[in-house]
């Protein structure tokens, strides 16, 4: 089978073990063992993410998840900027999971999220690179016997006196046998490739159909399962008669697993048809009380009570309470789903002594661990293959590892290599989601008309509880509950956050931009209310404000110009912002947007600015702001999963629409330069959308928004009140 890169399961495995990590240096650069890369002949490997061929081919091992957001080519340019190779040759191969691949930043394992990629790999990559470039110069120079320092390499080749010129590939057996530098020295001056809008690795593969996603994975003998679960969340199976399923063609077994009932069949559609035949009795038990009605309910109470504060400058609650005059709003957002374009799904081969699992992960060692676990085998006995994924936004990154273990135990059950997809109804059903939120704001200003008393009290569940995280609640705060609330930039004196994290059955995760997809619609929605009744422009407002944060003046100040702020606009059109500070980068967003008649929110426009700091591909950036931009709009506009007697209503994109092609606005992206250490670039271009577009529906009709989604009937209500 292809790895999707044109390579086969054989050689993907013989280059990994020739790439097998030695020597650990400070930086985390794992080196390579001179017994593992020492007599090969016709390879050069380094360190555990280089390979250099005889053939010219510069290979980067990548450990991180390819999921749409570029890593394939961002992280192969930090190696190739520091190698000095040309470009033309350099392809790139999902790495095994092994040590050497671990994530510097979260600890003991292999895992891509919290737009880490780039931020986490950045030094480990370029010494990649670099210590591989001095081995070369070494092999030429010993060839030439003359100095390394008269040595150069340029574009694939070594460059010494004389015009003396020998490439990679042919110096690439030499290399291989001299010692790896401790301390690699980088370049310095001018970037040859970072900083340059160079062309996707991947997408040649992805358009011509040979890039290998999870659910395209085949293998001789392969079944294809569905698994039957409870309707509501905790229900278990009381019975169930396997006889109309099993008389289905094509099916070949059902068997019970923790998740439910699985369906085993030669095909995706027998095992659907099966399912739908397959008499099951359940328990349903206290999940079929649950609703989002009465947790809204819930919430409003929790909100007016006193919660653990999660930061306290001053005294808010003595300032407010003194106040001639004090703003109060209350925000909801609801639980939202991943709702990933490529459903869920696992392969899993099991035997008496391996395993071998592909799919589309974004948390290879966990996953890896829990299968070992269901299997009876030790983790060095499972072989975990990442492919392609389509779209992952935090839920192929669950730390419960559901969709591995569910495979794993059908695999086991029926001794044979199977695959078990989730269909998107599956998922969105019986999954994880965003927690569902409620904020409620209180403040008072000074005598110029900025905010003096700042309290926020933030109530949704805990996504830390019941993981191995949750040692990092300290408190009673879980830090990603809080995230963009506790740490807000701006000046006021006087400001308390709180938080209440009630439990309930639905179970929660992280979704792209985590914590910052709620707290950033708050305290933006609510600082645009604060400008308005004190008289002063919105974007003005955040300026006095953020006099002491370059940066995020910097952003704002730039969207606000491209976007022409304080120009005017069409009849019936108004404009919003947004600031937002999220893993590490800076973002400013513009919304132009109108109301029909009919309550239709159209946004005509958005502006975003960005600073991540020091960038690799412009292009990524670019497309990761858009791709932001357009998934924030389509949960701002559309998303919505809410509960009635335990069940989930929404089950796919006709109920859970994303936004159409006719809905999307025109996108601007501005990159502000910036030397600063890098920042994420997956999830900081959410936030702000939602507030951006709230914040100009008001300037546009009056109408303020304090609820997502921006469905019709939702703002006709809010019209109707404001009237």
């Amino acid at each position: 089978m292809s790895n999707g890169n044109g390579m086969s399961r054989r050689q993907f495995m013989k280059t990994s073990a020739m790439a097998a990590g030695g020597l650990l240096l400070a930086c985390h650069l794992p080196l390579g063992r001179r017994d593992a890369v020492a007599g090969t002949g016709d390879a050069f490997a380094p360190n555990a993410f280089l390979h250099i061929g005889t053939d010219e081919r510069v290979t980067v091992i990548v450990n991180k998840s390819e999921m749409g957001q570029g890593v394939y080519t961002s992280l192969p340019m930090l190696v190739a900027e520091e190698l000095c190779c040309d470009w033309k040759r350099v392809t790139f191969r999902a790495s095994p999971v092994a040590s050497e691949y671990n994530h510097t930043q979260f600890g003991p394992i292999m895992v891509t999220g919290g737009s880490t990629s780039v931020r986490s790999e950045w030094s480990r990559l370029s010494q990649a690179g670099a210590a591989a470039r001095e081995m070369l110069i070494a092999a030429a120079a010993q060839e030439w016997r003359v100095e390394p320092a008269a040595c150069r390499a340029e574009k694939g080749f070594v460059l010494g006196p004389g015009g003396r010129k020998l490439s990679f590939g042919t110096l690439a057996p030499k290399a291989a046998a001299l010692p790896v530098p401790k301390e690699p020295k980088l370049k310095q001056g001018a970037k040859t490739l970072l900083g340059k809008p160079l062309k996707r690795l991947d997408s040649p593969a992805k358009i011509n159909g040979t890039a290998v996603f999870g659910i395209d994975v085949r293998a001789p003998g392969m079944l294809t399962a569905l698994i039957a679960r409870p309707p509501v969340f905790g229900g278990t199976v009381k019975r169930f008669d396997v006889a109309k399923a099993k008389a289905v063609p094509g099916v070949r077994d059902v068997v019970a697993v923790d998740a439910g009932i699985a369906v085993v069949a030669d095909g995706f559609w027998p095992a659907l048809k099966g399912r739908e035949v397959l008499e099951i009795a359940w328990d349903e038990g206290e999940g079929a009380r649950v609703s989002t009605a009465a947790m809204s309910e819930e919430y409003a109470r929790l909100a007016a009570t006193p919660g653990a504060v999660a930061r306290k400058d001053g005294d808010a609650p003595a300032e407010l309470a003194k106040a001639a005059r004090r703003f109060e709003a209350e925000y909801e957002v609801p639980y939202l789903a991943h709702a990933t374009m490529e459903p869920l799904n696992c392969f899993v081969d099991l035997r008496s002594d391996s395993c071998l699992i592909r799919t589309g992960s974004q948390f290879q060692t966990g996953d890896r661990n829990a299968a070992a676990r269901v299997a009876g085998l030790k983790p060095e006995q499972v072989t975990l293959e990442t492919t392609f994924l389509g779209g992952g936004f935090g839920r192929r990154a669950c730390p419960a590892s559901d969709f591995v273990i569910e495979a794993v135990q059908v695999a086991k059950a029926v001794g044979k290599p199977v695959m078990v997809i989730r269909t998107r109804e599956d998922d969105m059903r019986a999954g994880f989601y965003r927690p569902l939120w409620r904020d409620c704001v209180a403040a008072c200003l000074d005598e110029r008309g900025y905010p003096l008393a700042w309290h926020h009290r933030i109530v949704g569940q805990s996504i830390m509880i019941g993981t191995p995280f949750e040692a990092t609640i300290k408190n009673g705060i879980d830090d990603t509950s809080v995230e963009g609330a506790a740490d807000t930039p701006y000046a006021i004196p006087n400001l308390q956050v709180e938080l209440h994290s009630p439990r309930n059955p639905v179970p929660v995760l992280w979704w792209r931009s985590v914590g910052h997809s709620h707290t950033a619609f708050v305290v933006e929605s609510f600082l645009d209310e604060l400008a308005h009744a004190a008289g002063k422009d919105p974007y003005q407002y955040r300026r006095a404000l953020l006099a002491k944060h370059p940066r995020h003046l910097k952003v704002l100040e730039t969207a606000a110009r491209k976007a022409g702020w304080g120009k005017p606009l069409p009849k019936d059109r108004g404009r919003g912002i947004a600031v937002h500070e999220s893993f590490g980068s800076f973002i400013a967003q513009v919304a132009e947007v109108s109301l029909a008649g009919d309550g239709q929110v159209k946004v005509h426009r958005v502006v975003c600015a960005v600073d991540c700091g020091r960038i690799v591909n412009p292009d990524t950036i670019e497309a990761q702001m858009e791709s932001g931009i357009t998934f924030g709009l389509s949960a701002a506009l559309h998303g919505a999963i809410t509960l009635r007697n335990g069940r989930v209503e929404q089950g796919n994109f006709d109920d859970y629409p994303p936004v159409r092609m006719a809905e999307m606005p025109k996108v601007e992206v501005h990159i502000v330069l910036s030397g600063e250490d890098p920042g994420g670039i997956g999830e900081p271009g959410v936030p702000p959308i939602a507030p951006a577009v709230t914040n100009a529906l008001f300037a546009a009709s009056g109408i303020r928004m304090r609820s997502l989604p921006l469905t019709p009937e939702a703002v006709k209500r809010a019209g109707g009140r404001a009237a």
